[in-house]
């Protein structure tokens, strides 16, 4: 029997990203107020439709680029200051008023980033604490001004790319990715403390850290950019998956 296309329901393709970095010691996520219904006024996660011509990957990279301006890589191929990774599939009937729309969802983490600008249909752009967006607060003035949620089924997606980041970085060297090239162990304390969102024994990190096989690596040389007594830099080491892991503490 020969293939009929008109038997089946068209239907979009979207990428949503989950943009998070750390400012002010706290995770952060960018978030786009719409200026177009549908949710037209809502704060929504960055992203678009997916061009005819792109693939998955090829379509959250320009939308990486055009709401942050980072690139997940060079043309050559070689890695940049952002990572960028698949995270999961989003296709509820229902969850686009307009059409039938499967989201493909991509996790980006990146180093303190700059204030953003808005592009597209986005009205306004900014970083904000994700707490602030899970309990509906505003998070730029203290004033609980935004009660709504995020736009479409955003708030699950925001929620599913936050828990991704606090479980790869105990098992994995991804928390790096939040640091600059070279970090002191402090600040990758910071990190951790920021995306886990507890208080870490300075002590006990430094050792942890420092005797992870290929963790981190000396850069040779010390900063005081954090205030006090020169620190020692260090690079991400060659290691991708931690043994023994950072097991993230109960709260």
């Amino acid at each position: 029997m020969p293939y009929d296309p008109s038997a089946f329901p068209p239907f979009a393709v979207t990428v949503d990203l989950v943009v998070l970095t750390v400012r002010k010691h706290a995770l952060c996520a960018l978030v786009v107020r719409r200026g177009e219904p549908p949710y037209q006024g809502r704060w929504a996660l960055p992203g678009g439709f997916v061009r005819a011509e792109e693939d998955l990957e090829t379509a959250a990279a320009r939308e990486l680029a055009e709401e942050t301006g980072l690139r997940s890589q060079h043309p050559e191929g070689q890695p940049t200051e952002a990572h960028l990774e698949q995270l999961a599939t989003y296709g509820a009937p229902q969850r686009d008023p307009r059409m039938r729309v499967v989201s493909v969802a991509h996790l980006v983490l990146a180093p303190d980033l700059p204030a953003p600008t808005p592009g597209g249909d986005a009205r306004s752009v900014r970083w904000a604490p994700v707490d602030s967006l899970f309990d509906g607060s505003d998070g730029a003035d203290g004033r609980e001004a935004e009660q709504a949620p995020l736009a479409f089924d955003h708030d699950r997606i925001l929620r599913d790319g936050v828990e991704r980041a606090r479980s790869k970085i105990e098992y994995s060297s991804l928390a790096t990715a939040f640091c600059p090239p070279e970090f002191t162990v402090g600040e990758l304390r910071r990190v951790y403390e920021a995306v886990w969102g507890v208080a870490l024994d300075p002590r006990n990190f430094h050792r942890k850290v420092t005797g992870t096989p290929g963790f981190l690596v000396p850069a040779g040389g010390t900063t005081t950019r954090q205030g006090g007594r020169p620190a020692q830099l260090f690079r991400a080491g060659g290691a991708t998956l931690l043994n023994p892991p950072m097991l993230r503490p109960e709260v």
